[in-house]
Order: structure tokens, then sequence, then C-alpha cells
């Protein structure tokens, strides 16, 4: 069995606005305030306050005088809260550089809320989807979903800029029988042109951020200088949020578009296994890294082609792409240095272009990797 969510934009009437908002709320409430039992019964007792025993004592909270409101919300949302921090504890003693949980804030965690299907109280037809406590929603279904989807979950967010959204989980049996592989695809990642391939093509990536980087500036610089809590400067917030939020749709709507192309053309396609996190913090091309979103390109690559039957392969980030004469295998020092775009190869005299040489070398290691 496999998943998969599909997001709709949906539009609450405004007392179910109103609703969300106190969801959003309690969610958090709940999150803060047993994280914090957490936290002290350790640091008393050396004891675990488990899942099984925040839950019994949210049934017993939700009555006191003081939290009657949590009854005013969907209970299995609540639920869905405290399994979220008891993932949060497992995911930190699994991985401790995953970080300790931390305590969500009111003003910039992201507002949303987690329910799941049970005895047919969610469900999406003609338009609307059915919630529990909110009822129906009108809802935005841009693509059908097939019959022999069963539905799991939906997740309630609301961005920065106002929208609301529903990711509606389902399940379906996976019968995706994997091809020969027969085509394959070596892609470098560039700063500026997204990647080049083996074939010496580019995407020409038309970098969204860069092109907005002035206006946004000077929204953003408005922003600065409003009086905090004034009405003048939530207008200007959500202006600047706007801008964010086409920026980040831009680019996701043309990595869908071009990783769905290359998907349908080529059987396996090879890349670096890059430590993405560690570009993005550099001083010299940090933008750049966060603009081409090539994480978010290689995610989407990977399940349109597992999809498909087809295959993603990640070489060692340590493996000498640049360096390598990709005809005679001739190792260039000189190569290190990142300005040198050509070069000729001392050996047999072929004349390279560094990042075209790079993904040809990448596709045929991918290659020995996949006949190993």
């Amino acid at each position: 069995m496999a998943n998969k969510a599909y997001q709709f934009r949906i539009y609450p009437t405004e007392e179910q606005k109103l609703l969300f908002a106190k969801t959003f709320g309690c969610v958090r409430l709940v999150y803060n305030y047993y994280l914090e039992q957490k936290i002290k019964l350790y640091q008393k007792e050396k004891k675990n306050f488990s899942y099984t025993k925040c839950s019994n004592d949210m049934t017993a909270l939700k009555k006191t005088e003081d939290y009657l409101f949590l009854s005013d919300v969907d209970s299995i949302a609540l639920q869905q809260s405290l399994r979220h921090l008891e993932d949060a504890f497992q995911n930190f003693f699994s991985r401790p550089a995953n970080g300790f949980p931390k305590f969500k804030s009111r003003r910039k965690s992201r507002k949303s809320y987690t329910t799941v299907f049970v005895n047919g109280n969610i469900s999406l037809e003609n338009g609307y989807l059915k919630l529990p406590k909110a009822g129906l929603v009108k809802v935005r279904q841009h693509r059908a979903i097939p019959t022999d989807y069963k539905l799991k979950s939906v997740t309630i967010s609301q961005s920065a800029s106002g929208k609301y959204y529903a990711s509606i989980l389902f399940e379906y049996e996976n019968q995706v029988q994997e091809q020969e592989l027969h085509t394959f695809l070596g892609l470098d990642f560039s700063m500026h042109e997204l990647y080049k391939d083996s074939n010496g093509s580019e995407p020409a990536y038309p970098r969204y951020y860069r092109q907005s980087e002035k206006k946004l500036q000077k929204e953003q610089r408005k922003l600065s200088l409003m009086q905090k809590g004034s009405k003048n400067r939530e207008k200007q917030r959500i202006r600047v949020a706007i801008l964010h939020e086409k920026i980040a749709n831009q680019r996701k709507d043309f990595l869908h578009k071009l990783s769905r192309q290359l998907a349908d053309v080529w059987d396996c396609i090879c890349i670096e296994n890059l430590n993405m996190q560690a570009m993005a913090q550099s001083l010299h091309f940090g933008k750049s890294v966060c603009d081409n979103g090539w994480g978010m390109f290689t995610e989407f690559l990977r399940y349109k082609l597992e999809e498909s039957g087809k295959k993603l392969v990640k070489i060692d980030r340590f493996f000498a792409s640049s360096q390598t004469c990709s005809c005679c295998g001739y190792k260039n020092p000189e190569t290190k240095d990142l300005s040198v775009r050509v070069w000729d190869c001392p050996e047999c005299g072929t004349h390279h272009d560094r990042d075209v040489n790079a993904a040809v070398n990448i596709r045929n290691e991918g290659m020995r990797l996949v006949s190993a």
C-alpha cells in the first residue's frame, strides 16, 4: 500500500474561519501544555509521559473549568497534536541532531491541524469537503480522485497571506512494475541554470526570486517602518506574504512541469547527493541555492519517476565528477577551483565544459551503480 496527498484550496465561511482559528489555537495549546508536562515529569522523576497517559489526561483536562473550550473543536485534531508531539520526541531520541522539541509560537508557528477519517466523518463530494465540527466547506477540486483510493486524513492549513488549504491524504494499492532502464540522463547542479545535463542542455531557469527581489525589498522596507500591532502594518504584512507566496508558486509550477517532462522521456536520471542545507547557508551563493529549489526539484523527480516504475539514482557527493575527464578518466586537480568553467584534458586533449563534463560523469557512474 502507498499514500498520496492532494492539496486543494478551500473557501470557508466566516463562521468556519473562526472555528479553524480556534482549532489552530487549541492544537497549539495542547502541544505546548503536554510538552511542558513531559519536561517537568522528566526533571522531577526521570520518567516519560507517554502518548497514552497524555491522551487519558487530556480527556480529564477537557472537563475542568479552565479548559472547557477544548470540547468546542475536533477531538481527533487534539489527539493528532499529541501524536505529533510523541513523534517529535521519537525523532529526537533516534537522531539528536534533529533537536529537542520546541514550544509552538502563536505568531511564528504554521497554522494547521490534522484530523483522521473515522466512521465517515470526512468526505469529498460535489465540490464540498465535509469536516468534523466545521461541516461542509467549499473546495476547488482541480483534479479527480481515483475511485479505489481510500481517504485517510485531512490537514487544514492557513497560509501567511490568509488563504486556506486542505491537504487530503489517500491510501491506494501500489501496483507499479519496475521498467527496464534503457535511457539514462545525468544532471549536474548549476547555480544559475538549475542544472546542466549530460547532453549539454540547460533549462534556462527564470530565477523568480531575483526577478522580484527589488519589489520585495521595497515592500519589506515599508513593513519595517510601521508600528507593531497597527492595522496598517497587518495590511502591509499581508502584501509581503502575497509576494513571497507568488514567488514560491511560480517556482513550484516551473519545477513540476520540468520534472514531468524529464520523467516522461528518461528511464533513469542520475544526480549528485548534495548537502543543499549547507550550501543554502553559504554567504556567497545562499540566495541562488534557495531560489533554484534544487531539493524540491529532485523530490518531484523522485516520486514522478517512481510512479512510472523508473528510477532516480543519487551519486555520492564526494565523487570527483568535475575533476575527472569523461573521455579518458584523467583526474585534473586544477578544476577544484570553481572559477575554472572550461578546461582541456592534459592527457587526451578533449575540451570540456565543466558542468557538462560533470553531468556525463554522473550519468556514467549512475549506469555503473544500476548495472552492479
